[in-house]
């Protein structure tokens, strides 16, 4: 199920990472969920173990282009997380799974794109692909974190990455000699609000826990690949 709940006041801050909205609590250490309406009563927390950053921002160069409509941030790509939340009368405990933190910020989405994110085991993954406009043209951005047995390796367009294939819900990008596939392969979407021109009134769809295939290769051999019933998924690029 997906729940759609206004809130009258927001406090933000990046340094240290916290979010507030209503009685809502997200930050590095971990969040504090408080939510009481007629359609959903939802409390708890969970707290974080030490969170996994990335060498530098996954906007690269581009992070210092002005009048981007939307900047893309990773906080942590893997961490550990401990807790217990209630929803709507039952109890869900949160033991040593694996967590992800990213953010967006900007007036509006890409009117094209693809977004995925997976944790699986210690390692983690991102990819997105979106259709940017920029100064009345536009151009196609991959940025894409694979985080494997501790180490970072980028794909994105500052560095080269190309599209090699978009189809029945199917990406494929490669750099160099790395190539990187993500499939959906059960869609199970729920609606989400998203922003046009910095209001909250379009309608995205996003697939927070799915079934997905992954492959990351060097020069043809797999570094890993796998597929998994726990992945993330948004496929807007119509």
């Amino acid at each position: 199920s997906a729940f759609h709940i206004p809130f009258d006041t927001l406090e933000f801050s990046r340094k240290p990472l916290s979010i507030k909205i209503g009685n809502c609590t997200f930050s590095e250490k971990g969040i504090v969920l408080d939510i009481q309406t007629d359609q959903l009563q939802l409390s708890g927390a969970g707290q974080f173990g030490t969170l996994s950053p990335i060498g530098y921002d996954i906007m690269g160069p581009f992070r210092w282009v002005p009048f981007m409509h939307c900047r893309h941030s990773v906080f942590s790509m893997c961490h550990s997380i401990n807790g217990q939340i209630q929803i709507n009368g039952q109890d869900y405990i949160i033991n040593n799974t694996r967590g992800y933190i990213e953010g967006d910020r900007g007036r509006s989405f890409p009117k094209r794109y693809i977004w995925t994110q997976c944790c699986f085991g210690n390692n983690s993954l991102m990819l997105s692909v979106a259709d940017i406009p920029l100064g009345g043209l536009h151009f196609t951005g991959i940025i894409g974190i694979v985080f494997l047995h501790g180490k970072e390796y980028r794909i994105a367009t500052y560095l080269g990455a190309k599209i090699i294939e978009i189809k029945e819900k199917t990406l494929r990008v490669k750099q160099g000699k790395w190539e990187i596939t993500a499939t959906l392969l059960e869609n199970n979407a729920h609606p989400l609000l998203a922003p046009t021109q910095g209001n909250m009134c379009r309608t995205i769809h996003e697939t927070p826990a799915c079934k997905a295939y992954y492959k990351f290769t060097y020069d043809g051999k797999p570094l890993c690949e796998f597929t998994t019933q726990q992945a993330s998924f948004e496929f807007e690029y119509h």
